[in-house]
C-alpha cells in the first residue's frame, strides 16, 4: 500500500498522532499535579541540590512514564484502528484508568509507604478494606467522583484537541516544553548517578518516591527515615549509630486505667542462667516458653523491657530520668502507682526485681504472678533468642517470637486489664489480642525487623542480612522493601516527625 500524504489511511493516522501528543501534553499536567502526593508523603530534601534533584526528577520522571503510557497504548491504536471517535473514546477509558491506578498508588503510598506491588498486597486489601469500612458512604461518594471526574476530564481535553488541532500545531510552547522535560530528564540522571558514587544520600534516599523509579536499597531506605549514620558509612564503618538517639514525644492523651490493687505481677531478671536455675528449683509451678528474642546488650533488654520501647529512645528518655509513660496513667486503689527501676516495690502494680550473682532468691507465694528470664550471655550476636518462664495465663497461647516489651504489654493488658494504655504507650504486643509474628527493635545501631522465623539485621552502613530465629543461620532473599517500610514506620512512632 503506498501511504502517501494524500491517502486517507495516512492523513488520518498522522492527525491522529499529532491529537495523541497534545492528549499526551494535557494528561501529563494531570499527573504532575496528583503526583505532588507522592512528594509530600516523604520528608523534604535538606540540601539545595537534593531540592533541585526532587523538582527535575518530578517533572522528567511524572512526564516520561505518562509518554510512554501513551506510546504503548494508544499509539499502537491510533496505527491499527485509526477512526478518530473510536480512538478517542478508548483513550478516555485509558487513560481513566491509568490516572485511576496512579491516584490509587498515591493513596497506598501515603498511607503505607510503598507502591503497589503483589508482595504487600495482603497489607494493601487490608488498608483499602478499613477505608472503606471506615466511612463507607464518604469513601464510596469519593472514590465515583475521581473515577468521574477523571473521565470527564479526559473526554473534554480528548474533543479540545481533535477540534482544535490546527490552531495548537500553530503553538511554539510545546517544543520549548519538550525540550525542558527532555533536559530535566537528562541532568536528573546525571545528578543521581553522581549522587550514587558520592554517597549522597540526600539524593538518592528519594529512590523509589515516584512510581516505577530507582529500586530501593537498605541505605537509602534507611536514609529516607533518618536511620544511617552518613558520616559513618562514608568511613566505611560498622554500627556508626551506637550514640544516636531519636527524640522522644509522648502520646498527646493517654488512657488512665484502674487496676485492681490486690493484683500484682513481679518481673524478675537474672544477671545470668545460672541463678535463674536456682530460682526455677524452688518454683515448681513455672512454665517454660521459648523464643524471646532480646538484645545482648543488657541495657538495651532491660530498656525494652521496662519502658515496652526499643532503645532507639533509650538516652532521649533516659537522660531525663523519665519514668515510663505507662506507669503515669495506671491507678490503683492506693493512689498513682510508684515505679522502683528493678528493685521490689510492693506497691507497684508491676513490679521489676533485678538478681544478680550476690543478691538473695525471693520466696512468692503459689498464687503470685511472675515472669522470670535471665539476660543474655556475652556473645558477638545481635540479638539472642532464649527462654522464659512464668506462671501467668496471658502467655499459654504463645507459639511465636517475644520481645522483652511485648512481656509488659501483655501484663499490662491481659494481667491489670489496661489493653487502651499497652497499645498507646508502648511498641509491645499483647499476646492474648494481638499476633508477635513481625516485630521491630533497635539496638547497638542495628535495625531490627522480624517476621515468623525470619530476622533482618540493618547496620548503620546499609548492610543487611537475613537470619533465621529458630538457628541462627543466614537465609539468602532479597529485601522485602514494603515490610522494611511498614517495620521503620511502627519503630519511629514515638519521633517527633511522625507526631505531627
Amino acid at each position: 500500500m503506498n501511504l502517501n500524504p494524500q491517502h486517507q489511511f495516512a492523513s488520518k493516522a498522522s492527525q491522529l498522532l499529532s491529537w495523541g501528543h497534545w492528549f499526551t501534553f494535557g494528561n501529563i499536567a494531570l499527573v504532575l499535579l496528583i503526583s505532588l502526593s507522592y512528594l509530600w508523603a516523604d520528608s523534604a530534601p535538606t540540601t539545595w541540590l537534593g531540592r533541585l534533584y526532587m523538582v527535575v526528577t518530578w517533572l522528567s520522571h511524572t512526564s516520561f512514564i505518562t509518554f510512554l503510557a501513551f506510546v504503548l497504548t494508544i499509539f499502537p491504536l491510533s496505527l491499527v484502528f485509526p477512526y478518530p471517535r473510536h480512538i478517542r473514546g478508548m483513550a478516555a477509558l485509558v487513560a481513566t484508568l491509568g490516572l485511576s491506578a496512579l491516584s490509587l498508588d498515591a493513596f497506598v503510598y501515603f498511607q503505607l509507604g510503598y507502591h503497589l506491588n503483589m508482595g504487600s498486597l495482603g497489607e494493601i486489601v487490608s488498608l483499602l478494606w478499613q477505608t472503606l469500612n471506615g466511612q463507607p458512604a464518604l469513601t464510596t461518594i469519593l472514590a465515583v467522583g475521581l473515577v468521574s471526574s477523571f473521565f470527564a476530564f479526559e473526554l473534554l481535553i480528548s474533543n479540545f484537541a481533535w477540534r482544535h488541532l490546527a490552531e495548537l500545531k500553530q503553538l511554539r510552547f510545546p517544543r520549548y516544553a519538550a525540550a525542558s522535560l527532555v533536559s530535566c530528564f537528562a541532568l536528573s540522571h546525571s545528578i543521581h548517578i553522581w549522587a550514587d558514587a558520592n554517597s549522597y544520600f540526600d539524593i538518592t534516599k528519594q529512590d523509589n518516591v515516584l512510581p516505577m523509579s530507582y529500586p530501593t536499597t537498605a541505605k537509602s531506605l534507611l536514609a529516607r527515615h533518618d536511620l544511617l549514620d552518613i558520616d559513618s558509612y562514608k568511613q566505611a564503618t560498622t554500627l556508626g549509630l551506637e550514640h544516636q538517639k531519636s527524640a522522644y514525644v509522648a502520646p498527646e492523651s493517654l488512657p488512665e486505667c484502674k487496676a485492681n490493687a490486690q493484683q500484682q505481677v513481679s518481673v524478675l531478671v537474672f544477671a545470668n542462667q545460672t541463678r535463674l536455675n536456682e530460682f526455677l528449683a524452688t518454683q515448681a509451678d513455672l512454665t517454660q516458653y521459648k523464643g524471646l528474642l532480646q538484645p545482648s546488650l543488657h541495657d538495651d533488654s532491660i530498656f525494652n523491657l521496662i519502658y515496652g520501647l526499643p532503645a532507639l529512645y533509650k538516652a532521649a528518655l533516659m537522660d531525663n530520668q523519665q519514668a515510663p509513660v505507662w506507669s503515669k496513667s495506671l491507678i490503683t486503689q492506693r493512689g498513682f502507682t510508684q515505679l522502683e527501676f528493678l528493685t521490689p516495690n510492693p506497691d507497684a502494680a508491676i513490679e521489676f526485681i533485678y538478681l544478680d550473682n550476690d543478691a538473695p532468691l525471693p520466696s512468692f507465694a503459689p498464687e503470685h504472678q511472675l515472669v522470670a528470664f535471665s539476660l543474655a550471655a556475652p556473645t558477638q550476636q545481635i540479638l539472642v533468642n532464649g527462654s522464659f518462664y512464668t506462671n501467668s495465663s496471658a502467655f499459654k497461647r504463645l507459639n511465636s517470637l517475644l520481645q522483652p516489651a511485648d512481656i509488659t504489654a501483655t501484663l499490662l493488658a491481659a494481667t491489670l486489664g489496661c489493653n487502651d494504655l499497652a497499645s498507646v504507650a508502648t511498641l509491645g504486643h499483647d499476646v492474648v489480642s494481638q499476633s508477635t509474628e513481625q516485630g521491630v527493635n533497635y539496638t547497638q545501631g542495628v535495625f531490627v525487623a522480624y517476621k515468623k522465623d525470619r530476622i533482618t539485621l540493618v547496620a548503620a552502613d546499609g548492610s543487611y542480612k537475613h537470619i533465621s530465629a529458630a538457628e541462627g543461620f543466614l537465609i539468602d532473599q532479597k529485601l522485602d522493601v514494603p515490610f522494611l517500610v511498614q517495620s521503620i514506620k511502627q519503630l519511629k512512632r514515638f519521633s517527633p516527625k511522625t507526631q505531627q
